[in-house]
């Protein structure tokens, strides 16, 4: 009963959530679920215990700073010119945005996904790096991050010198249902990262390796890194929206994972955000503290709306970059 409860809650609020704007607008509810699954929202649970102080948490890392990236456009660049380009060069010219779709008998469709590779990637043929997977929100797909302007900060930041390049892998989510019914995770983990690290030059490595989303994206992500937790060095929440399979076992989880192997640890959330976002995010980061896990947690002024996390993409990159070095 319990669960079934929850879910009628989300079906009604985070069914919304994934809306560009918070109000006036309509979910686009995806295709037909792989067989076995159903298309449902996030069951989530709420905090029991007083709500963590607001703004960035000082107990367990450095405020950050945010700043606006630049307006993306949503043309896809096209590739560096290969044979004219010089490394100073090609700095200035960017990376670019690859498409693709992997098929597997886990899915009933093909999983599309986009790879970034930054400045230089076809010049500087000796470099491997490090990959970040971000998952996009309920109702997008693969190219919800680039639009929200991933490629143009990642290539303005590594032409200044303040972050390393590395990739990013965007794949998309058809599916709703809980990790228990949809095999998005399975195909991620043992079919999609031996094909990226197969086909770009990547560091195969847990610590130059991270997972990210944003909503059901966060969710999944927080599910790769403590189910997985042997593949991704770093983690990512933003505006989590935990599965209700997940949230039942996180103490499981976290009992799983040595201590000294907790992925570095990123949590943010909106202050206007939907109550039931707001009382996961405030539920997760209050078991963290509890079980002494290192992370970082934030509550910015924002919605659970694309705006929001467009603000907040130059600081999200600049945290995953961290501890990436040429």
């Amino acid at each position: 009963m319990q669960k079934i409860v929850w879910m009628l809650i989300l079906v009604c609020a985070l069914g919304l959530s994934a809306c560009a704007t918070r109000a006036g607008a309509q979910m686009q509810v995806e295709p037909s679920p792989a067989p076995g699954g159903t298309l449902q929202a996030r069951p989530l649970i709420s905090p029991t215990a007083a709500l963590p102080p607001t703004q960035t948490s000082t107990a367990h890392a450095p405020a950050t700073t945010t700043s606006t990236p630049t307006a993306r456009p949503l043309a896809t660049k096209t590739p560096t010119n290969t044979a004219t380009a010089t490394p100073l060069a090609c700095l200035s010219q960017g990376g670019r945005i690859e498409t693709d779709s992997l098929r597997t008998l886990l899915l009933r469709l093909p999983m599309d996904y986009r790879v970034y590779v930054p400045p230089c990637y076809d010049q500087q043929t000796s470099h491997r790096y490090p990959v970040l997977y971000l998952i996009h929100g309920q109702s997008y797909n693969d190219d919800q991050w680039d639009r929200l302007g991933v490629d143009e900060t990642i290539d303005r930041l590594v032409e200044a010198g303040q972050i390393a390049p590395f990739i990013v892998v965007m794949p998309r989510d058809r599916y709703g249902g809980q990790p228990s019914e949809n095999n998005f995770a399975q195909v991620v983990v043992n079919e999609l990262m031996p094909l990226i690290d197969s086909e770009y030059r990547t560091i195969p490595e847990r610590s130059q390796r991270a997972v990210g989303g944003l909503s059901r994206g966060a969710g999944w992500a927080v599910h790769l890194a403590f189910v997985y937790w042997e593949q991704f060095g770093a983690l990512g929440a933003h505006s989590p929206a935990i599965f209700y399979d997940d949230a039942q076992r996180m103490r499981v989880y976290l009992d799983t994972i040595p201590p000294e192997q907790y992925p570095r640890l990123y949590v943010d959330v909106g202050d206007k955000d939907r109550p039931e976002i707001m009382d996961v995010s405030l539920w997760f980061e209050k078991l963290l503290n509890e079980w002494d896990v290192p992370h970082e947690w934030h509550l910015f002024s924002g919605y659970h709306e694309e705006a929001y996390w467009q603000v907040h993409v130059e600081t999200y990159l600049r945290w995953y970059a961290q501890d990436w070095s040429e």
